[in-house]
């Protein structure tokens, strides 16, 4: 992505509200500005926020404050179908009586495109999707998979500066789903149309997403690339929310330049590199995947603590490890079940030591 590109979002959303009432806010002066060819994902618990501010850029629901720009104009007060974007929704909302060409092209018909431009367009719709040769065949004749792909096909014939996505994979099965995520960013890449999906799933925004913006009670928290965001989440609620995470209540001690010394109830004072400028009450956390299990204490420079196993969860490729200390801290391990046994990777009640290593540390403010 070019510079030229960054500064002109191809959707500036400035300081936007949606209201209801007087004081019920689902979207809370929300700023996010969206680049041209860009896959972005919205991603939060339900009732964040995300389908209202999805809804509001498709010009289904209506501004309480703020501005959206689409391609430079201001969009607000414009009618949907005036809208340069199209809209997938969950549930596909293909028309049962019509032929999947048919569903294709309705939109190409109602705006007057005549007959031989509009099956032209819709052949070459078909065919991104990968439904070449299915045009006659009826909805109830397709996998749950091909209307979906029907439905893509449909918001994308009339070629849109923006597709957006409301939860559009939520009704598939979850293999066909992992499969549609890959289908969805290879369709993405080839028509270089910018996508913005709204999904509760992170592994499916993770898997997909160029940027994310995770959102909680209407506000954005953070807007970052999916490995930033993993990796170094700004605040406990979206460390908590994107993936697992150990997290222990800490005190700053003292700081010099790059280290942070923090006390944590039942791990002591600990050594923590950063350069970030913090005191008082923070959140000491680690992700389980960065933790190491032993039987024997572990060298000095790991932050480790012990305790007993309680919980042991098999999960095929990995198993996830339950330590309970004596202080009272609960520590989750994932193992990578790298060596075909059928040995657990740690017994119930027994004593092992949880191990990481300083810099895999995170200081979080709130």
């Amino acid at each position: 992505m070019n510079s030229d590109t960054a500064a002109n979002p191809i959707i500036a959303i400035d300081h936007v509200t949606r209201r209801f009432g007087e004081t019920v806010m689902a979207v809370d002066d929300v700023s996010l500005d969206i680049h041209e060819g860009e896959f972005f994902a919205l991603l939060g618990p339900s009732g964040c926020g995300k389908t209202t501010l999805l809804r509001m850029i498709a010009g289904f629901e209506i501004l309480t404050e703020g501005t959206i720009r689409i391609d430079g104009h201001d969009i607000v007060g414009v009618p949907p179908n005036k809208r340069p974007v199209n809209m997938v929704f969950q549930s596909y909302a293909v028309f049962p009586h019509m032929t999947v060409a048919d569903n294709v092209g309705y939109g190409l018909k109602v705006t007057g495109v005549p007959a031989g431009q509009r099956a032209a367009m819709v052949e070459e719709a078909l065919g991104l999707v990968k439904l070449d040769g299915l045009g006659r065949r009826k909805p109830d004749q397709l996998s749950g998979g091909q209307r979906q792909r029907v439905a893509l096909a449909r918001a994308l014939v009339k070629r849109p500066k923006v597709l957006l996505l409301d939860e559009p994979l939520s009704a598939l099965d979850a293999k066909l789903r992992e499969a549609m995520q890959l289908e969805l960013v290879r369709l993405q890449k080839n028509v270089g149309i910018t996508f913005i999906i709204v999904t509760h799933d992170q592994h499916e925004a993770l898997s997909m997403a160029d940027r994310i913006a995770v959102m909680d009670n209407g506000k954005v928290r953070q807007v970052a690339p999916p490995a930033e965001l993993y990796e170094f989440p700004s605040s406990r609620f979206v460390a908590d929310f994107i993936g697992k995470m150990n997290l222990f209540e800490g005190r700053v001690d003292q700081r010099d330049t790059s280290t942070l010394m923090v006390a944590v109830d039942g791990l002591g004072t600990i050594a923590v590199p950063t350069d970030e400028d913090v005191h008082g009450s923070v959140g000491i956390a680690v992700r389980p995947e960065k933790v190491r299990l032993s039987a024997d204490k572990p060298d000095p420079h790991m932050i480790a603590v012990s305790g007993t196993v309680t919980e042991v969860a098999y999960l095929g490729n990995e198993s996830h490890v339950y330590l309970n200390t004596a202080s009272g801290l609960r520590v989750n391990v994932v193992v990578k079940n790298e060596i075909r046994s059928t040995e657990p990777s740690a017994r119930l009640g027994e004593t092992l030591w949880a191990a990481w290593t300083p810099r895999d540390t995170l200081v979080l403010r709130d």
